[in-house]
């Protein structure tokens, strides 16, 4: 029986020994790289299912890491910082990774953020079949192909950005919480920072709205959430 291929990148051992521990007595396979530069040379030569970065790494930073890895594949990126600063975040989530977590960090809350990825990155993965696209406006929304069309042109998302606006196109019209919108993106809702949310619908108005400052698709209510809308004729 074959188990998802995890990669480490972080060059604090005591930390990476760690993880590793959990991700193996999980029955994941695990690879661990001290660096930047050579995160990246494992990532191509090794083929992982899943990436772990800190982002304060030698040679190349976790962001540059991120951002290549991206550039290449859609596998789940969970980052690591112990910095708690929200632009590290913003950063970070707007290279294309799934997800973030601060030092220090429960091995438990790290296991169910991984399993949750690896659970979502394994249906994204399984043969595209026919079509049920949503059409909404200038956009089309595929969710077995994880497709968005905006205008006809094919726009890149990430796996995250891409759940949470199907969810709010397949709830459109209903004022929804960041809080559910978590739980029903992440699967989970103990250990979420609801602001992960936040930073998700601004880059997909950057991605959908012709001025995301005065969106038509996505609106604010404020005290709550977000509702999604189909935009005026």
């Amino acid at each position: 029986m074959s188990y998802a291929k995890i990669l480490i990148v972080e060059d604090e051992k005591e930390i990476s020994n760690l993880v590793k521990d959990y991700l193996m007595a999980s029955n994941y396979e695990v690879l661990v790289a001290g660096d930047g530069e050579e995160g990246i040379h494992l990532f191509r030569t090794s083929n992982p299912d899943m990436a772990i970065l800190d982002i304060m790494l030698p040679k190349v930073d976790g962001f540059e890491v991120c951002r290549t890895i991206r550039q290449e594949s859609r596998i789940p990126i969970i980052m690591l910082s112990a910095r708690k600063e929200d632009t590290d975040k913003i950063l970070g989530l707007g290279l294309g990774a799934d997800d973030y977590i601060t030092k220090p960090f429960s091995p438990r809350e790290l296991i169910a953020r991984v399993q949750s990825h690896l659970r979502r990155y394994s249906e994204l993965s399984e043969p595209v079949q026919k079509s049920d696209a949503l059409v909404v406006g200038d956009l089309e929304i595929d969710p077995k192909a994880y497709i968005v069309k905006v205008r006809g042109h094919e726009v890149p998302f990430s796996v995250k950005e891409f759940e949470i606006l199907h969810y709010l196109a397949l709830n459109m019209n209903q004022a929804l919480s960041r809080e559910k919108i978590f739980e029903a993106i992440w699967g989970f809702n103990e250990y979420g920072d609801i602001n992960t949310v936040t930073v998700h619908v601004r880059k997909i108005r950057e991605k959908i709205e012709e001025d995301p400052s005065t969106p038509k698709y996505i609106e604010t209510i404020w005290g709550i959430g977000y509702k999604f809308k189909a935009p005026k004729k």
